[in-house]
């Protein structure tokens, strides 16, 4: 429903231009929206409004005047789903389109600044493995110190691969039964895991949080005992893992973030919208009845909607 009145005119200067005692008000129907015209006549707007009937000319020049802007919500709430801001912006309130927008570009940048610091520290910290953990001095190890006497891992490391980097000298298959047949004697029980191929992210993970991948490190003593301390290597580069993993944690918050806005916005445009057709004031000039002619007068309309 839409309620459409004139709040202010220009009386004294309506009177003088049209220049009649009384001319009357007109009140015209355009569907369910009142219009509602000040004669400029002092005496009669102050007594108080009569109807008449319109001309032909008048009505058509009534049913002809725009209506207030409008602005739909669900078009609204689709840009700022989009773009947050852009649904506040179409509704011309501009105060909060600027702080949505800002807040989303924020979201962004610093989601996509601590991933890439994310990205440069994992870089770091895999290159400090690759040549400060090595896979064949794990293996020879807990081949000579925990592995079952009556296991057979013949072919663990590779025979004529000397020159080849650690990874690429093991046989993944049988370590990983070492491994599984330690985690079954009293003295290996806190060989937890089996160690994933090279490369694999749990590889990464696994070198720098569990003390049975300690003697792997080129920093370890000849012999460890669960519970010893664990080697300046190992742990600077737990830390460093450990960094990362919060930088990449940061980012995933900030992308939350970015999502809740655009959901916000969403639903501010739609609210926005709304408010702006409830009410809307528009300054300018309108034709009314003067006797046998027509007067234009400046007018001032307050337009509220549902």
């Amino acid at each position: 429903m839409k309620t459409t009145g004139v709040i202010f005119a220009l009386i004294l200067l309506c009177e003088l231009a049209v220049g009649q005692d009384e001319v009357g008000v007109s009140i015209l129907h355009r569907g369910h929206s009142p219009v509602v015209q000040l004669t400029g006549n002092a005496r009669v707007d102050l007594v108080g409004l009569r109807e008449i009937t319109p001309s032909p000319e008048l009505a058509a020049q009534v049913e002809g005047m725009p209506g207030p802007p409008h602005r739909s919500p669900w078009i609204a709430a689709g840009l700022s789903v989009v773009v947050p801001g852009a649904g506040e912006f179409y509704s011309e309130s501009f105060w909060k389109a600027a702080g949505f927008f800002a807040l989303d570009v924020a979201a962004w940048v610093f989601a996509y600044s601590y991933d890439k610091k994310g990205d440069r520290l994992t870089d770091t910290f895999q290159d400090f493995a690759n040549h400060h953990w090595s896979v064949v001095k794990y293996a020879d190890y807990a081949l000579g110190n925990l592995a079952p006497s009556d296991g057979n891992y013949a072919g663990l490391i590779k025979p004529g691969t000397e020159n080849r980097p650690p990874w690429e000298r093991v046989n993944w298959n049988v370590l990983n039964r070492m491994e599984r047949d330690i985690s079954a004697t009293a003295s290996g029980q806190y060989y937890s895991h089996t160690l994933p191929p090279y490369n694999d992210q749990q590889y990464y993970e696994l070198i720098g949080k569990y003390p049975q991948f300690n003697q792997g490190w080129d920093d370890a003593a000849p012999t460890f005992v669960y519970g010893d301390p664990l080697t300046p290597y190992f742990r600077s580069y737990s830390e460093m893992r450990g960094k990362a993993n919060d930088y990449y944690t940061s980012a995933s918050t900030f992308v939350t973030v970015a999502i809740v806005n655009h959901i916000l916005s969403a639903a501010d445009a739609a609210w926005s919208a709304a408010s702006f057709n409830g009410a809307h004031a528009t300054v300018g000039m309108q034709t009314i009845p003067a006797g046998d002619h027509l007067a234009r007068v400046p007018v001032a309309k307050l337009s509220y909607s549902f």
